[in-house]
């Protein structure tokens, strides 16, 4: 039971994958530019969290659905995941709506 969110994200990333695959549109188009780009936005947004943490505004909580560890104090491992699959459908999206306006 403690693995289903994290195997959601992991489900949900391949499906992001797979249209990426189909439409080119990140990795598939230029794969260097994508990993910094979401490297960075994981970065900028894990450093958030953090603060946040320290500040007392976020905290992991005790789901049935998420795994009992964290990386660090709050953080769990699958807000990487989180973090990933937000930063890759974002992308995705603006790739794809710059696409289909230069088709208009």
């Amino acid at each position: 039971m403690m693995f289903i969110y994290l195997a959601t994200l992991s489900v949900s990333i391949a499906c992001l994958a797979l249209i990426d695959w189909r439409y080119k549109l990140a990795f598939w188009h230029n794969a260097r530019q994508t990993t910094l780009t979401i490297t960075a936005t994981i970065v900028m947004f894990g450093l958030w969290d953090f603060f946040g943490i320290a500040f007392g505004i976020f905290y992991h909580g005790n789901s049935p659905y998420s795994l009992p560890f964290t990386i660090a104090p709050e953080f769990p491992l699958e807000e990487l995941f989180f973090l990933f699959l937000l930063s890759y459908c974002t992308l995705l999206v603006y790739r794809g709506i710059g696409i289909w306006r230069s088709r208009i």
